[in-house]
């Protein structure tokens, strides 16, 4: 049971899940304010004799503070034990009879064990004894001045209190260990999926490298190895043997470092510069070179990483997937940035202002110039345009993709620049 939360003071059971139990300290302390209020003017005036005014005073400074104890005991203790001591006094100077209670008569007794019972449930042990030492050593002092003599009825105050004290302690410890309990157990929970989740990080980081890095590295050796082992190659298809090495070799980079990330469970991202808008026109020349023409645009625009990424996965998938079901077909990549049209009074955008600026990236092939004979990929997974809509998604933008009347394919991707636009 926190006693404060951000610096405020919380109420006593505010953590409880049912809305019943945390109005119950309210009601309790509310019922008891409105019920020893008049009982202790009463009982002090009839029974003790004590004059009206004084009595009245005492009964509001001993009642009132109860409603303070739900959210601050220590405080509200305060000025009920003075009251209480106070009241002890007052009545030193009226003549009682013998079998009433002094120095505390019943109605502070009740009020008083129901403050300590606020004080346990709150404050820390060290506090409690404090109290307590307080409270019997009020309950003796007062003792030797009583003006019928002293006894063990006396001592109530003392007992009550520090049987209150102790029950709201006891309380408020078992409530903060089953709490600590529940905390480790929401921990351990976590931790168990973190391992399970690291485990299947690590199941997925094997399987790409048994299979996909293996692969990849085979072609890379075949590739380098091919004008060695092939004397008569003409210089075009070593020229093309060794592109293929080069972009297996830069496959492999990426596959590497993207299994360094399953593998690393620190890892918030890749420690290798990534590509952007820069690297693009290598994609094309790339593809240019497999024998399908391509029109390259590009832009030398300054944009966000994650954009700059974006825009290279999704030219990259494109060309790949004209490679895979348009070969030899003509192929156009732009790249643009377009800016918010003018606002109508002749304004300019403010030096260095970018709102609502946006990259555009258009990749258009043309139908391919003889069916092809067959799929250049079995078992294709079918999951390129779902990945570019994940990335276009990912920063906020936008993506059309479809069938051109004519045959051909079109991608047409927007991606925000502005970084209040990126989500």
């Amino acid at each position: 049971m926190t006693p404060v939360e951000e610096g405020r003071p919380r109420a006593l059971l505010a953590g409880a899940s049912r809305r019943w139990v945390r109005m119950l300290p309210w009601a309790v302390a509310f019922v008891l304010c409105v019920v020893l209020l008049p009982t202790t003017i009463v009982v002090l005036t009839a029974d003790y004799g004590l004059n009206g005014g004084v009595a009245s005073a005492l009964a509001v400074a001993q009642s009132a503070p109860l409603l303070l104890a739900v959210v601050r005991p220590l405080h509200a203790w305060y000025v009920v034990f003075a009251a209480d001591v106070a009241g002890a006094l007052a009545l030193l100077g009226v003549d009682f009879e013998q079998r009433l209670l002094w120095p505390f008569p019943p109605m502070e007794l009740v009020g008083y064990v129901a403050l300590c019972l606020a004080l346990g449930l709150r404050e820390r042990r060290r506090t409690l004894v404090l109290v307590w030492l307080a409270t019997a050593g009020a309950n003796v002092g007062l003792g030797f001045a009583a003006p019928h003599g002293s006894g063990a009825k006396e001592l109530l105050f003392t007992i009550l209190g520090g049987v209150a004290l102790l029950l709201g302690g006891v309380l408020r410890e078992r409530s903060e260990v089953q709490r600590r309990l529940v905390e480790q157990e929401t921990i351990s929970e976590a931790e168990r999926g973190r391992r399970t989740l690291l485990e299947e990080r690590a199941r997925i980081a094997r399987e790409l490298h048994d299979v996909v890095a293996h692969h990849m590295s085979v072609i890379t050796v075949q590739a380098d190895t091919a004008e060695y082992r092939l004397a008569t190659l003409p210089p075009d298809v070593r020229e093309e043997f060794t592109s293929i090495a080069a972009t297996a070799r830069e496959s492999l980079g990426e596959m590497r470092r993207l299994l360094g990330v399953l593998r690393n469970e620190e890892a918030h991202g890749e420690l290798a510069p990534q590509p952007g808008l820069a690297q693009i026109g290598q994609l094309v020349e790339a593809t240019a070179r497999t024998g399908g023409p391509v029109d390259f645009t590009p832009c030398d625009a300054e944009v966000p990483e994650a954009v700059g990424l974006s825009a290279y996965r999704i030219v990259q998938e494109a060309l790949a997937n004209v490679v895979r079901h348009a070969p030899g077909a003509a192929t156009h990549v732009s790249l643009s940035v377009s800016r918010p049209a003018d606002d109508g009074h002749g304004g300019e955008q403010p030096v260095g202002g970018r709102g609502g600026e946006r990259l555009t990236v258009l990749v258009v092939n043309d139908p391919p110039p003889e069916p092809p004979a067959g799929p250049l990929e079995v078992g294709g997974t079918g999951h390129g345009l779902v990945g570019m809509r994940e990335r276009v998604r990912l920063v906020g933008g936008t993506l059309d993709a479809g069938p051109l009347p004519d045959g051909g394919f079109r991608i047409a991707a927007q991606l925000p620049l502005t970084e209040e636009d990126l989500t």
